[in-house]
């Protein structure tokens, strides 16, 4: 069981959990032809790619989804509330999911999490294969219990680290944007971050990945910092999902 990135923040994002048997890309925000060199960069091809697992509407999520899933012929896992024709054109092999309602995709087992996000019917994922759960969790305004109980037995996880909430407050976004981004249906603070790690099982937690970490609010060394301050006697690897290179493949068994 292994996982990576395409690419991760507010340019696009991509994540890719492989077990060796089926392979699974969560979200595609970035276009067909960037996609497949990204793809590459990682060593697949979109013939390895079993389906898209699809978070959220936000273009920075879907804006490649429709047009690879038409070119390549691929299955789409979505809410219905997350389908927006007008927005993401067609999508010929679409898998409506209850985002309260386990499914399968191959040898891989998913699990849908609903989130607080301003998006019509957003949700989360955690895909297990062979004893090992991946959480995939950015696009959130606060930690539910929900959510806890969701993420509490993760071996590997990606976190959002959206912003630090002093840079936001500075920063160069208008006040509304500002309100939206730092709300309870926005993105996870630094903070917030940490307290989610308070809560989950981290003994289990081999490889965490700071994600989706704002170019203008935030930075990874604050990230890191807030983070650091919850996992002094922690065991497990720190990474930091970039925007342009996202991560390469994390080993769950490593």
């Amino acid at each position: 069981m292994r996982f990576a990135s395409l690419g991760s923040g507010s340019h696009g994002n991509g994540t890719l959990i492989d077990d060796g048997e089926t392979c699974v890309l969560v979200d595609l925000g970035f276009t067909v032809k960037e996609a497949e060199r990204r793809l590459k960069r990682l060593g697949k091809t979109p013939a390895d790619i079993d389906a898209i697992l699809v978070t959220h509407e936000h273009g920075d999520h879907v804006h490649g989804v429709a047009p690879f899933a038409r070119k390549h012929k691929r299955a789409v896992y979505m809410t219905p509330g997350t389908y927006v024709e007008r927005k993401m054109g067609v999508v010929p092999d679409m898998k409506q999911i209850n985002c309260h309602k386990p499914f399968l995709i191959g040898t891989l087992s998913i699990e849908p999490v609903a989130v607080p996000h301003d998006a019509k019917e957003p949700c989360q994922y955690v895909v297990s294969s062979n004893g090992f759960n991946v959480g995939v969790l950015t696009d959130l305004g606060h930690i539910t219990a929900h959510v806890v109980q969701q993420y509490a037995d993760c071996h590997g996880l990606l976190l959002e680290c959206n912003h630090d909430t002093q840079m936001l407050e500075q920063g160069p976004y208008p006040y509304p944007l500002k309100q939206r981004v730092g709300g309870d249906h926005g993105h996870l603070n630094n903070n917030q971050a940490a307290e989610l790690l308070q809560k989950i099982n981290l003994g289990g937690l081999r490889h965490l990945v700071m994600s989706h970490i704002s170019e203008k609010n935030n930075s990874p060394e604050l990230a890191e910092k807030a983070l650091l301050g919850v996992l002094e006697e922690w065991t497990g690897t720190l990474y930091t999902a970039d925007q342009e290179l996202g991560f390469d493949w994390i080993d769950l068994t490593v």
